[in-house]
């Protein structure tokens, strides 16, 4: 018996040395988890073989002192509270692993086969449901240590940890020039968000965040660590973490190409919804979807809300000229509708944005987000639209509801760039000009569940079949967006559906990530 807490295992000195395959194998983790157990008579008094998840999280705290975090610490209480979703900060894991380094990502991804215990990991933390990046009862492996943002020498490309937010990435970043294609609000986090696509406020430029990323830092099931980009002997793989979410290990760096950016101009004009107001965005939308080509430093979201303070519906026109040029002509169709009651649109840099952006995201309430796609369509979008009202009614007195339907284009000049690099996964190379549309509702109070999904569930139904009788429906469903019911992958098409599985039993024959992380959207 080698014990543990007397001496060094195998597995501590083998990282220390800074390997990044780790000489270590799964039976090594085996039997350095039977020694801790026999040595420590807490452990055996609350488990009585090797299995659980208690015994998962008592071996991390061991073996890497100041990484795990117990249920009822004050530092595992502040965590919880930090997950945007009142759903998923209401989950408590077992235990918290912050990891410092990839090596202690493989010695945890060991840990839980061997214990056969479940986990999540959390980027940012931004998810709506239970789950996805937090987990009842296992251990939720917060990246949040895993944050450093650096520059190659021709400041090409910078190697990101996906414990950043997003606005930890630009604020670094901005002051040289330079960005990088990410998200849009400033508390997500790079991991998920690129993990899924990646939309931008650039990507009539430059595509997706997936589309922009030279190389994956990836720890895969068997605990090995490797570097996973277009050029590698793992090209199958690549194409799979673009846009295939979690299901082929846990991701610890992203290697984005930068470009250069400086300030823009952006912010939001916010209407009293009227019919002819509501018409008149719609229209421009559909026209900005069709003619984004011909400027592509444009980009579009139009938002339908409730005010229920004030017990009005609204709609947000938000604006993005990646120059500082006031009122661009792409983007003069909304500008030009008369009578906005708040209006932002100014000359800004790209961590204030992202601040705004989240300021209309606040942490706290109970979440849910839904999706789906169409083609692009004014007077489909007054359908849905009307479809959004009329439901809406049945549910805008709940506490605190923020009940909205959002749209956005995937224009043409997008999808030219999905094919870059052996393209991303999703299905949409070439397409477009589609609707990507979110409804998304916040409110206060867990009794109020299940009408409020209901209601989502209407407007999402109704809509695709408003859609489907006029010949505008489409199947794709953006994983950032989905709801935990809704099936992603089968949306990519059915030949990119058979590769992802394909990929997966490749490098994960005994479907580890499928069993042993099963929260988020699973193949």
């Amino acid at each position: 018996m080698r014990l543990f807490l007397l001496s060094a295992l195998p597995i501590v000195s083998a990282i220390a040395a800074g390997d990044t395959s780790p000489p270590y194998t799964l039976a090594d983790v085996q039997a350095d988890i039977a020694a801790f157990v026999e040595s420590n008579s807490t452990v055996q008094a609350r488990a009585a073989s090797t299995v659980g998840c208690n015994v998962a999280c008592g071996f991390l705290a061991a073996s890497r002192p100041n990484t795990v975090l117990f249920e009822n610490s004050p530092s595992y209480e502040v965590q919880e509270h930090l997950y945007w979703s009142q759903q998923q900060a209401l989950t408590r894991p077992s235990c918290r692993f912050n990891p410092s380094c990839p090596e202690d990502v493989a010695l945890a991804v060991l840990t839980f086969r061997v214990t056969q215990c479940k986990f999540a990991v959390k980027s940012g933390g931004h998810a709506a449901f239970v789950g996805s990046s937090n987990i009842q009862d296992g251990v939720t492996v917060d990246l949040r240590n895993l944050n450093a943002v650096t520059l190659s020498a021709d400041k090409q490309t910078a190697s990101i940890g996906t414990g950043n937010t997003w606005y930890d990435v630009y604020s670094r970043l901005t002051p040289k020039g330079l960005s990088v294609i990410g998200g849009r609000v400033s508390a997500i986090g790079v991991g998920g968000l690129t993990l899924g696509g990646g939309m931008s406020f650039f990507s009539a430029r430059y595509g997706w965040a997936c589309d922009n990323v030279r190389n994956y830092q990836v720890v895969l099931a068997d605990g090995t660590i490797r570097d996973v980009s277009f050029n590698s002997n793992y090209k199958d793989l690549f194409w799979a973490l673009r846009g295939g979410g979690n299901n082929f290990g846990i991701v610890t760096r992203m290697d984005l190409e930068t470009i250069p950016q400086g300030d823009m101009w952006a912010g939001s004009q916010t209407f009293i919804l009227t019919p002819n107001t509501s018409a008149a965005m719609n229209k421009a939308f559909e026209s900005f979807a069709i003619h984004s080509p011909e400027d592509t430093y444009g980009q579009i979201i139009t938002a339908y809300a409730y005010a229920q303070q004030q017990g009005i519906y609204v709609v947000a026109s938000d604006l993005q000229y990646g120059k500082p040029v006031a009122n661009p002509p792409i983007l003069r169709n909304f500008t030009s509708i008369p009578g906005p009651i708040v209006d932002t649109l100014r000359i800004v840099d790209l961590p204030s944005l992202t601040q705004e952006f989240n300021a209309s995201n606040p942490n706290g309430f109970r979440q849910s987000y839904w999706t789906f796609t169409v083609k692009n369509s004014a007077a489909l979008m007054d359908q849905m639209v009307a479809i959004y009202q009329s439901e809406v009614e049945k549910v805008k007195d709940a506490l605190g509801i923020v009940p909205s339907i959002i749209f956005q284009p995937i224009t043409t000049a997008i999808t030219s760039h999905f094919s870059k690099n052996g393209g991303n996964a999703v299905g949409l190379a070439g397409q477009g000009p589609l609707n990507l549309v979110n409804v998304d509702i916040s409110w206060s109070n867990a009794a109020d569940d299940a009408r409020i999904m209901a209601c989502a569930q209407a407007i999402v139904d109704r809509s695709v079949a408003a859609a489907k009788a006029m010949g505008l429906d489409h199947p794709y469903l953006y994983q950032n967006y989905a709801a935990q019911k809704q099936n992603v992958f089968a949306s990519y098409g059915a030949s990119n559906y058979a590769k992802l599985k394909a990929v997966s039993q490749k490098y994960d024959p005994q479907q580890i990530l499928q069993r042993l992380q099963p929260g988020y959207f699973k193949l």
